[in-house]
């Protein structure tokens, strides 16, 4: 199935607004399955940082077996699930509108799981610290040219960088699954 290339854009203010237009839906539509509250997560949602112009979703669930049962409601509401996600024991993994032009990327991973707490931890730390921020920007710069067709080993070659703030943090670094490249 085609892909979009890794293309990386200049921070966009409206951002925050494309995550808020579905945080609403989301909390209203899953409802019955959250844990706490739908959160911005990745590079879009750190003010000044350049990314991907693909909104990043956090929803945390209080089991992840349980809410296997969101996959046909997501998909009902224009929610695209990857069933062969290798990350598929800790996460449903869902985008929109389609691979060839995506929008948003949906993760829902239980709210206690050490992935989900990573996710959040990496965020705020990027979000803290602007050294930090740029260290990062210029890795997905450089990724961005090297892997700019093949979204899985852009990703996978941030790898090392994350696991180091997520430990810098304080936290368990989660065990990730190479996605298949």
């Amino acid at each position: 199935m085609p892909d979009m290339p890794v293309a990386l854009t200049t921070y966009d203010p409206s951002w925050p607004e494309r995550f808020a237009e579905q945080e609403s839906a989301l909390a209203t539509l899953l409802a019955p399955w959250l844990a706490g509250p739908v959160q911005h997560i990745g590079s879009t949602a750190v003010p000044g940082m350049s990314a991907k112009p693909v909104i990043d979703i956090l929803v945390p669930v209080a089991s992840l077996a349980e809410a296997t049962v969101v996959v046909p409601v997501l998909s009902q509401s224009g929610w695209l699930f990857w069933a062969d996600d290798p990350c598929r024991d800790y996460r449903l993994w869902f985008l929109r509108p389609s691979p060839q032009s995506r929008t948003h990327h949906l993760q829902v991973i239980q709210h206690d799981d050490p992935h989900a707490l990573a996710v959040v931890a990496f965020r705020d730390a990027l979000r803290a610290d602007p050294t930090l921020r740029r260290e990062y920007a210029e890795l997905k710069e450089q990724l961005s040219r090297q892997h700019q067709d093949n979204r899985n080993a852009y990703t996978n070659a941030k790898d090392a960088f994350v696991a180091q703030v997520i430990a810098a943090a304080g936290l368990e670094v989660p065990v990730r699954y190479a996605l298949p490249e």
